[in-house]
């Protein structure tokens, strides 16, 4: 009986060996997948942060290029806004002499004596 106990543990050992090894052989060919995933992911993670570098650096020169612009425009702007300003003044100007010469206007009554009426 004692043999059978040997021979039944020395069974059970093998087979236990058996499983552990098919499941060290597939924990190793999950590793290999993963290390080549990870090699691409690797890759990939590089070709991206080149491509956001050349990115950030077109829109630095972009910023740059409009900063500049708007420096050039600056001055037409305040130019028009001048403009503005002095047509304003131009047109104040001309209601105020325009109301000035039409102050004072004549009005007949029946008895024809001239009336004088002040407008404002």
């Amino acid at each position: 009986m004692l043999e059978w106990s040997v021979a039944i543990g020395a069974i059970a050992f093998v087979v236990l060996v058996v499983y552990l090894v098919l499941t060290l052989r597939k924990v190793m060919t999950t590793l290999a997948e993963t290390e080549e995933t990870l090699s691409d992911v690797r890759k990939s993670v590089n070709g991206i942060t080149e491509e956001a570098e050349e990115l950030l650096n077109e829109a630095n020169q972009i910023s740059v290029d409009v900063k500049g612009k708007m420096e050039a425009v600056d001055p037409l702007i305040e130019s028009a806004h001048d403009v503005g300003d002095m047509i304003h003044e131009v047109t104040s100007s001309m209601k105020r002499t325009a109301l000035d010469k039409n102050e004072r206007k004549t009005v007949r009554t029946q008895e024809s004596q001239p009336v004088q009426i002040k407008l404002k």
